[in-house]
């Protein structure tokens, strides 16, 4: 963080927030912040791609999405990071997103399309899940029959908290474990909502008409809700804040890019994106701290850099990337340093 070129910023451009404006700084961090940066899946595990990872509560195993060799469709796997032993917790059938522990690690959660009554219809064709890129467009995909379900963490006892030809996904646990947030299209139009960990007491935190709600996640207080929306530009997201029970919407970016998959750092004060703001075929991470909307930089790569997270220390960031040798999009894990503008 001595270093000179930490404090000369260099001004890359100017993104206005609702509840001020601020400028946008490229600081060159990426040596300083990521330290010791590896790649933690490969094909060579057996996967066409992987990603969106998370850590347990004890940071010593990671949850994750990957399609096997051969397949379409996503299945969940957990990985202990000292074994690195690859280990499919989901059923193999339908499409599957969105894994997370509970906090106590007890237990998981992610979503599935495995109980889909069409999966064996011959010529039934299952669309991929969330978010694609076709193009120069974006479009989100929202898989039916996909529902949440629970089980131990190698996948046994496994429960469906939601149910029906819907797409309920997305789903994340407060910080007690107590709630679960996720978004659903049950009503016609994909929203956010909260529920009791064991399924019961849904109840809405955005209700739109149009456009998409998605990807929340919890505050470390469990009193606001980080999450995406289109609500300017149908398929361009932008990265919104809002209380848990659905009051107090605040934009916090607003860009010609596409802004998604916002992460809480356990202080708090400081979130990791995903944006397109170098271009539609190059995202890049982004921290932002609510508080102060000072912004910087985290990657600095000429493929994709996505789908942060933290572990609940703080000291160590996973994401998605095509960084490797293969140019696959796979898991990469380093070591973090808050940039000091950000404290």
């Amino acid at each position: 963080m001595r270093a000179l070129s930490f404090f000369v910023a260099v001004f890359i451009n100017l993104i206005t927030f609702s509840c001020g404006a601020i400028e946008v700084f490229d600081t060159n961090l990426e040596a300083q912040a990521l330290k010791n940066i590896r790649q933690l899946t490969t094909p060579m595990m057996g996967f066409e791609k992987a990603g969106e990872a998370y850590f347990s509560p004890d940071g010593s195993t990671i949850i994750f999405q990957a399609v096997p060799k051969g397949q379409q469709h996503y299945q969940i796997y957990t990985m202990n990071l000292e074994e690195r032993i690859p280990r499919m917790v989901s059923t193999g059938r339908g499409a599957c997103t969105c894994a997370y522990f509970r906090p106590d690690g007890e237990k998981i959660i992610f979503a599935s399309s495995h109980d889909d009554p069409f999966l064996n219809d011959s010529g039934y064709s299952l669309a991929p899940t969330g978010y694609q890129r076709q193009g120069g467009n974006y479009a989100w995909q929202f898989t039916p029959y996909m529902n949440i379900y629970e089980a131990d963490p190698d996948g046994s006892n496994l429960i469906a908290l939601t149910t029906g030809p819907f797409y309920h996904a997305e789903c994340a646990y407060s910080s007690d474990g107590s709630h679960i947030v996720f978004a659903s299209n049950v009503n016609g139009n994909m929203n956010l909502y909260t529920m009791q960990s064991d399924g019961s007491d849904v109840q809405p935190v955005t209700d739109t008409a149009l456009g998409y709600n998605g990807g929340p996640f919890f505050s470390p207080d469990n009193a606001r809700i980080v999450f995406r929306a289109d609500y300017d530009k149908p398929d361009y997201l932008q990265v919104y804040l809002i209380n848990s029970d659905g009051t107090n919407l605040c934009k916090l970016t607003h860009n010609d890019g596409v802004n998604w998959a916002p992460y809480w750092h356990p202080n708090g004060k400081v979130i990791a994106f995903t944006t397109s703001l170098h271009g539609h075929a190059h995202y890049e991470i982004y921290l932002l701290n609510i508080e102060t909307g000072m912004t910087s930089r985290l990657t600095h790569n000429s493929s994709f850099d996505g789908l942060p997270v933290f572990d609940n220390s703080g000291s160590r960031i996973m994401w998605t990337s095509k960084r490797g040798p293969d140019n696959t999009s796979q898991i990469f894990i380093a070591d973090f340093i808050m940039p000091q503008e950000l404290y």
